[in-house]
């Protein structure tokens, strides 16, 4: 299998576009087209190499910086901390795909060709490498096979490293923290340094650094958090003299100059990663016999779990005891724990245990509660059997299930008998019993026709440890050079784990193995935690299996029922929520339900005069903020009161006329911040039925016959309208300046410790008034970028007569002039776009809805239905929840249903699935058939542009096919819907 890439993932293109406009006015690179200023754009030769060459000044930077965090909803920068800059993105949402195609654009744009990219771990490491070959194939598509090289470095292989400072080509050098973490100056502590920063003869005296250090690297930092939080290491990142840092992390400590992100709320509801499910496995308290369990131990005292009784009522309560206590006092005086009297507490390091009632008990251990051992056999049957169901489901679409077991002790999978062979650990044990019990079931007896279990169970499961030099399994942190074998693996193995013809499903590894490592079919997470064992976090458990699945063609899989992770908790299902909820807050920073002076800036309206977009800004942001605190509706630190969504939900919401354009745009923003993470409980799912009675029911069948059928669309544009548009509107926009050049003296110093360095003298800024550079080719650039034709693109630059302002800054000029000819291509090609109907055999079969596959939480996204195909209605809004009710209820409305994923219309800017289609009986005279989106607003120009212009297409579409149905929408209302329909 190899796996493929979208390279049109909007939110993807927006995180590499934000890095690329910091350099905006950087002189342009050479490129296919001709585009130059030269042919060493973005680039210098140094003493020992090529170099990135920065052009634009940091004045000019900060405020590329200030123009990309509004755009972006991001707090401005007021003074650039330093050339570093942070992008966050969740996990799994392509971060290192992100970053590495940022290294092409930058490339393409201004023709920058040395990358760095440091790393935390061995596991991140080899990731990183695996990445770079998989992308391969898709970037030289992207770019027409452009050049470039990449290693991880070896200090046994230090010729690679001069080769990435002479070659002219793209070079990415894969480093990681611990390679060049360690540097002294003190010479008799020269062999305590790290190979890199060590004078080598190979290198004719210069150290590695050096090297490293005249190519000005770019220097991309995946998982800051890990890599560079103490002194040495900002140390030795700076030791790498960068043109600039920019940190790639969903969790960053340090958050300088952020210019993109993309937080765990966003990607949830923006459908980016699977959904997630909790499915909690542990043992209910009966409080019928004695619970204790031991929690902390400390000098003459120790933390316990008991059950304790107040006012009437037990609740499992931790309390602290010291020698000689009676839990018969300490639990509210409760007859079962009478005699259980505290008898010893031992505090020695390594042996910290108490003594109660003749129980002994260390830390972790439990009496009065179903063994721990028990509990772990019963997640391992519950990871099985939902593995197994969901197999059931996916592999007759080619979708290939994975389940993944964190254990601590590798002793726990595979052990070794006193002659050193292998033998099954517990778990392992364990998992072959339940797995032979379970796929007896003749639920499941499709899934292993002709095959022989016995031999199977052997080759479904397996273990990813790294081994000692005996070829022993053993347990390791998950960042040493021990490792590198398992991490080899396993990212070796990722293209074959997801192939039907591999048997193995069932992956147990360590918990080291927390980062750096997933596999977009891993539909299951288990985590069997030794009571002494290492944590793992909530966050980093369901971090790898998150990215969404894979089909046999290596073909991303975008289907709500199909990308669900299911997460085996050995807590409640309230726990788990609330404990990722602290973990996502306390690791990102972000505090769900808090709003900030800025996150109103980037909010836009058309405004109807110049039908331009008109975007808030910081200060109208803060205005709305302190507002926002006067009406009650958020406190002091901007965390919202329940007064807003009531506001909200009642439609009582006040706000200032100022503001009342982008008032929907408010609305949407502040719904945002109120949401919490979608996690479903997995005990409360249940699969939707088909309701066979409608399905084949007379008004269903009329109602799908209407709206079946497919279209295809055509483009027209009137060219003298463009040309004439584009012309008026380039002539008012504001004059462009020349471009500012810097002039900067260096002295060049060779020391024998230090290496070389160079030291500014003297540093200027002025105009760049020379006439002798090189002109871009300007009509293939704009050419490339609006795909018009080389006639219309000469006729509007002769008529705009702006050309003098491209000989002051031609890349300043191109950028302007290719919005303003794409914003008005945009609102041409509105009326330009015409539908028409295929023929009568193009359609969508009702047959379809009999392979669907929906599964509804009846805790929370469900309502029950009689009216409509399934049993229930599965929503994903309030919105949704109350037009279902309604139409529930209503007795005019016959016959209605949600539509399918797989219900598509076409439009040049994208698929769109509309929202219900539905039957009303007017009076019992005659039927009213309609198609209706469902948004936020009843008024288009209130929706973002994407969304209003798939409105209009899918209206245009519906008027193509001749059958008598109504497109409405957007509808915010579900009562006045119903009024207009019943009027008409």
């Amino acid at each position: 299998m190899k796996l493929k890439f979208h390279g049109d993932l909007t939110y993807q293109k927006q995180a590499i576009d934000s890095v690329v406009q910091i350099f905006k006015g950087q002189e342009l690179s050479q490129s296919n087209f001709t585009v130059s200023y030269g042919p060493n754009a973005g680039m210098i030769q140094t003493a020992l190499g090529i170099g990135n060459r920065l052009d634009v000044t940091s004045d000019e930077i900060l405020k590329n910086v200030q123009d990309v965090q509004l755009n972006n909803g991001l707090p401005r920068s007021e003074k650039l901390d330093g050339m570093n800059f942070t992008i966050e993105m969740e996990t799994g949402t392509g971060k290192t795909y992100v970053y590495l195609r940022t290294i092409y654009e930058l490339n393409k744009h201004y023709g920058f060709t040395k990358f760095v990219i440091v790393v935390p771990s061995v596991a991140i490491r080899e990731g990183v490498y695996k990445s770079l070959q998989i992308t391969r194939d898709h970037f030289n598509e992207l770019y027409d096979n452009k050049p470039l090289e990449y290693f991880i470095y070896d200090s046994q292989k230090l010729d690679r490293v001069r080769n990435f400072a002479t070659a002219t080509t793209i070079q990415v050098m894969i480093i990681n923290i611990d390679a060049f973490r360690k540097s002294f100056e003190d010479r008799e502590k020269e062999d305590k340094a790290n190979v890199i920063h060590r004078p080598n003869d190979r290198l004719n005296g210069y150290r590695p650094i050096d090297f490293i250090r005249q190519t000005n690297p770019i220097v991309i930092i995946d998982e800051p958090q890990s890599v560079d939080t103490t002194p040495k290491s900002k140390e030795a990142i700076a030791s790498l003299d960068p043109l600039c840092t920019l940190r790639y992390s969903a969790t960053h400590l340090d958050k300088y100059n952020m210019i993109y992100r993309l937080d765990a709320v966003d990607a949830y509801h923006q459908k980016l990663v699977k959904r997630i499910e909790v499915m909690s496995v542990r043992s209910e308290p009966s409080f019928n016999v004695p619970y204790i369990k031991l929690v902390d131990v400390k000098e003459r005292k120790a933390t316990i779990e008991l059950d304790v009784e107040t006012r009437g009522k037990v609740k499992r309560t931790t309390k602290t005891v010291k020698y000689g206590d009676d839990l018969y006092d300490v639990s509210g005086e409760r007859d079962i724990y009478r005699n259980y009297i505290v008898e010893q507490i031992d505090w020695t390091p390594g042996n910290e245990s108490i003594e109660v009632n003749g129980h002994y008990l260390r830390i972790g251990d439990v009496i009065g509660e179903m063994d721990d051992d028990t509990i772990k056999r019963y997640q391992i049957r519950k990871t099985i059997e939902e593995h197994l169901d969901k197999e059931l489901r996916l592999r007759p679409r080619g979708i290939k299930v994975l389940s993944l077991f964190f254990i601590d002790k590798v002793a726990n999978y595979r052990d070794y008998d006193k002659e050193g062979n292998p033998i099954k650990g517990k778990y392992a044990v364990m998992f072959e019993e339940e797995y032979m019990k379970l796929i007896q079931k003749p639920k499941y007896r499709t899934l292993f026709n002709d095959i022989d279990a016995d031999i199977l169970v052997e080759k479904v499961h397996n273990g990813y440890f790294a081994q000692d030099k005996k070829g022993r399994l053993k347990d390791t942190r998950g960042n040493t050079e021990a490792d590198t074998d398992v991490y080899n693996l396993i990212m070796k193995d990722k293209e074959r784990l997801l192939s039907l013809d591999e048997p193995l499903r069932f992956i147990f590894s360590h918990s080291a193995l927390r980062e750096g490592w997933d596999n977009p079919n891993v539909f299951q997470i288990c985590t069997l935690k030794d009571s002494a064992g290492t944590y793992v976090s909530r966050r980093q458990e369901i971090g790898r299996g998150l990215r969404l699945a894979v089909n046999q063609n290596g073909e991303r899989v975008q289907d709500d029922s199909v990308n669900i992770l299911t997460v085996m908790a050995n807590e409640s299902y309230e726990e788990f929520v609330a404990s990722l909820q602290k973990e996502i807050e306390d690791e990102t920073g972000v505090t769900f339900g808090k709003i900030e002076k800025h996150v109103f800036a980037k909010l836009t309206y058309i405004d109807p005069d110049t039908e331009e977009p008109k975007q808030m800004g910081y200060d109208l942001s803060a205005k709305l903020y302190e507002e926002l605190k006067q009406h009650g509706y958020i406190d002091g630190k901007g965390k919202a009161k329940p007064q807003l969504k009531e506001a909200i939900n009642n439609h009582t919401f006040k706000m200032s006329d100022e503001f009342q354009p982008w008032k929907q745009a408010i609305l949407y923003e502040i719904s945002h911040y109120l949401q919490r993470l979608p996690i479903q409980d997995a005990t409360k799912k249940k699969r939707v039925q088909l309701n066979k009675q409608v399905f084949f029911g007379e008004e269903f069948r009329q109602l799908w016959e209407r709206i079946k059928y497919k279209t295809v669309y055509s483009v027209q544009i009137e060219s003298d309208q463009l040309i004439q548009k584009s012309i008026k509107s380039i002539q008012n926009m504001p004059r462009i300046e020349k471009i500012r050049v810097i002039s900067r003296k260096d002295q060049l110093e060779i020391d024998r410790i230090k290496g070389v360095q160079l030291g500014a003298i003297s540093e200027r800024v002025e105009d760049y008034i020379t006439t002798h550079h090189t002109l871009p080719d300007i009509i293939t650039e704009l050419q490339n970028r609006t795909n018009l034709t080389r006639k219309t693109i000469v006729e509007i630059l002769i008529g705009c007569k702006r050309l003098d302002d491209f000989k002051n800054n031609p890349q300043k000029f191109m950028e302007e002039v290719t919005k303003i000819i794409q914003r008005e291509m945009k609102l041409l090609l509105k009326d330009g776009v015409k539908y028409y109907k295929i023929g009568d055999d193009a359609y969508y079969a009702v047959e379809l809805f009999e392979n669907e596959e929906l599964l509804a939480y009846l805790n929370n996204n469900a309502i029950r239905s009689e009216k409509s195909l399934f049993d229930h209605i599965v929503y994903d809004s309030t919105i949704e929840a109350d037009f279902a009710q309604r139409f529930e209820r209503d007795e005019n409305v016959k016959v209605y249903v949600k539509l399918p994923h797989w219900f598509k219309i076409d439009t040049p800017i994208g698929a769109y699935n509309p929202d219900w289609a539905l039957v009303i009986d007017k009076d019992g005279e005659e039927k009213l058939y309609f198609v209706l989106e469902t948004k936020g607003t009843d008024w288009e120009g209130e929706l973002r542009p994407e969304e209003a212009a798939k409105i209009d297409f899918a209206r245009k579409h519906f008027q193509a096919i001749h059958t008598n149905v109504e497109f409405i929408g957007p509808e915010k209302d579900v009562g006045e819907f119903m009024l207009r329909a019943m009027g008409r």
